[in-house]
């Protein structure tokens, strides 16, 4: 069994479309001339996430998220005034003038997370500057219209979209590992206290059960020490069998991809995930921070992305270059027709349960 690897972090992609969007325009960005300002530095998608973790961290009250402009190769940070502008352009970042802050923004994601309802999704949009709430085809009738009254009320701080399909868990019966009751998808190789383990997602344990073999019906390869779903969607697994686990990413097309690392995901990134019932497809992160409500129950912190999966690619890898960032979780939609997948991040797995990449 080759398993696969991924990682997370905190970025957007410009250009990325919503389905159905009910909202207003951006606040135009103002800065200074041309003629005044640095151009900013070309990064890759990793160097600009750690220069958006510095810049939003180092001045969280006077910036509101970052993205990932990835034609240009630079990094945009969303501020609030001249003061952080001219940090943000002397660290090599792009300034844009918005009008929310992170603050009302993620008041405003606490609050429409109160009362929410199965079938609907929260994220702050660095793009928009606004809260994106996501309603699938299960939500209608009166709870739509509930649903729009409420975000009608956050005065500009978020907008309503629609999605085809329905939020669940990507979970079913199959091939890859295995329990009596389902399949599931490896996520990422790891080592906890020097001994072997690897990572899937926590509804993999709750749903379908904590003993894992390479076929169905075979001998138990792996059993799970600890996980969480919902609320999270993540599980550590140990191996109790003598079986490969090299830190790498079946690609299904007679390759692999080594994994060496974890990190948080970009917003604009291109990403790849790996799973068991569709193999490896790509796409960009769209949003992070995510609150996904699923009929179990409501799952947080996760990476929206456009990347498609279908059931069975639950726990699967999703990975950028030799980064781990994400461990499939669920979404709507599917392969043929398209559709939208939420993943846990890999590094918040590995730092609740004291394990590294390997």
């Amino acid at each position: 069994m080759t398993p696969p690897r991924a990682t997370t972090r905190r970025l957007v992609l410009t250009g990325i479309g919503v389905a159905a969007l009910v909202a207003g325009t951006l606040t135009a960005a103002t800065t200074s001339s041309a003629a005044q300002d640095p151009t900013p530095k070309a990064v890759g998608a990793t160097a600009a996430g750690r220069l958006a973790d510095s810049l939003t961290d180092g001045f969280p009250t006077g910036t509101a998220g970052a993205y990932y402009d990835a034609p240009a190769k630079k990094l945009v940070v969303n501020v609030l005034d001249e003061a952080a502008a001219d940090r943000v352009r002397a660290a090599g970042a792009e300034p844009r003038t918005v009008a929310h802050s992170q603050a009302q923004l993620d008041a405003v994601q606490r609050a429409l997370g109160e009362r929410a309802v199965p079938g609907t999704a929260r994220a702050t949009d660095p793009v928009l500057n606004k809260v994106v709430v996501t309603a699938d085809s299960t939500v209608r009738g009166a709870a739509l219209d509930r649903l729009k009254q409420r975000v009608a009320a956050q005065d500009g701080k978020a907008v309503l979209e629609r999605t085809a399909g329905k939020f669940q868990p990507l979970i079913r019966g199959g091939d890859a590992i295995w329990s009596s009751s389902g399949r599931c998808s490896l996520g990422f190789n790891v080592v906890k206290g020097g001994q072997p383990y690897f990572l899937t997602a926590g509804h993999c344990a709750s749903l379908a059960g904590t003993s894992w073999s390479e076929t169905r019906g075979g001998p138990v390869i792996a059993q799970v020490e600890d996980y969480g779903f919902p609320g999270r969607d993540d599980a550590i697994v140990k191996y109790t069998a003598n079986v490969a686990h090299p830190s790498e990413v079946n690609l299904y097309n007679g390759g692999s991809q080594q994994i060496t690392g974890a990190r948080q995901a970009v917003v604009g990134e291109q990403v790849q995930r790996s799973g068991s019932t569709t193999q490896v497809h790509g796409g960009s992160v769209q949003r992070l921070n995510a609150s996904v409500s699923y009929p179990q129950g409501t799952v947080n912190g996760l990476i929206q992305t456009n990347v498609c999966a279908e059931p069975g690619d639950s726990g699967g890898s999703m990975f950028a270059g030799t980064s781990a960032l994400g461990l499939t979780s669920g979404g709507s939609g599917n392969c043929s027709s398209g559709g939208r997948t939420y993943f846990a991040p890999v590094v918040d797995a590995l730092s609740r349960y004291g394990a590294q990449i390997g």
